[in-house]
């Protein structure tokens, strides 16, 4: 199998960005020391987790967005959570908005997608619970 081992997210102001996502994930994201390039990376749980997912790298937006409607223009990344409505709530506080309203996949999640700070669209999946 071909996996994704890491993601990168484009940003027109990097210390916006990485506010963004520490105040609705919690994620760490620290700047790397080089001096070829500035790049953060983007811890989404601690090193020895258990958990599945992946981390991830920040950088400044190569290339500007010519068209804010033009949907999105790379991978979209879906972070699972325990409780959607309260992260919704954490991403307009935190700056963001509203893309695709929530809604239910087939009685298993629920999902929804956001757009950040920098215009970039992630989803938000919260499992059902099982009754």
């Amino acid at each position: 199998m071909n996996r994704i081992s890491h993601f990168e997210i484009h940003a027109d102001d990097v210390e916006r960005a990485a506010k963004f996502y520490r105040d609705v994930f919690g994620w760490k994201i620290e700047k790397w020391d080089s001096k070829e390039m500035e790049y953060w990376m983007v811890m989404t749980a601690d090193k020895d987790s258990k958990e599945p997912g992946i981390n991830g790298g920040l950088l400044k937006r190569p290339a500007p967005i010519t068209d804010k409607a033009c949907g999105s223009n790379a991978f979209v990344c879906t972070v699972v959570v325990e409780d959607f409505d309260a992260v919704a709530k954490k991403i307009v506080a935190a700056g963001g908005t509203e893309a695709m309203p929530k809604f239910a996949i087939a009685d298993m999640a629920w999902q929804g997608y956001f757009i950040d700070t920098e215009g970039n669209t992630f989803g938000v999946h919260e499992p059902m619970k099982k009754m």
